[in-house]
């Protein structure tokens, strides 16, 4: 969506939340330009670029990126977008990135998924992968024909040690820790919507439905 009046969301939500295909949908159904932290991160550290190795030297090292550093990253790319409206996702993480970001655009609004912590454990730790292709399973709706093989190549699948059982909960407690004052921080600026569900599919009708009042849909 270009030009006209321009709209600024962003999307929030833990790991597992379905955070990917929300997204995803609302790019296809409303046309706004999607910014991803995470995928801003892979660009620069691919391309070796000053604040993507400044990045890496932290993520070598098991730290979290600075806020100075991946403030800097998603602002820059936010200016190559100032005619466009766009869905920004994986930041703001932290009230300083919310009140840096704050400075130059005020979101029109900050969509949460809140997913139950029970439900993400459970979806994320029943996903198996075969990890020579990537290729992803999960033993709730989508399990391989043979258990602990891959369909293809008959290969052991593995886990991620970030879909382990321990790993997860400690992940879902660091998101909630980190993000809870965010979430507070657009609360008394009047912007946040929750949607609250167990099932992407559930919780999809809700977000198109409140996003069609302000946006036009895409025909």
């Amino acid at each position: 969506m270009r030009a006209g009046v321009l709209f600024r969301a962003i999307l929030m939500g833990p790991p597992g939340s379905g955070k990917g295909t929300v997204s995803g949908r609302i790019v296809s159904s409303f046309g706004l330009k999607h910014v991803s932290s995470g995928d801003l991160l892979r660009v620069n550290i691919n391309r070796q670029t000053e604040v993507g190795m400044v990045a890496k030297s932290y993520i070598d090292k098991g730290k979290l990126v600075p806020d100075d550093v991946i403030t800097r990253l998603v602002l820059y790319e936010l200016n190559t977008l100032e005619e466009y409206s766009w869905l920004l996702d994986g930041f703001p993480r932290t009230v300083p990135q919310a009140e840096a970001l704050n400075k130059l655009y005020q979101p029109d609004t900050v969509i949460n998924l809140n997913v139950p912590f029970e439900t993400i454990k459970q979806r994320l730790t029943s996903r198996w992968i075969h990890q020579e292709s990537g290729r992803v399973y999960n033993i709730d709706f989508n399990p391989p024909k043979v258990p602990g093989l891959d369909n293809i190549t008959g290969e052991s699948l593995v886990q991620r040690d970030d879909d382990k059982p321990e790993t997860v909960i400690l992940r879902l407690q660091a998101y909630e820790e980190l993000t809870s004052p965010v979430l507070e921080y657009y609360q008394n600026k009047g912007v946040l919507e929750i949607f609250s569900g167990t099932e992407t599919n559930m919780i999809w009708p809700h977000v198109r439905d409140f996003l069609s009042k302000k946006l036009p849909a895409l025909s």
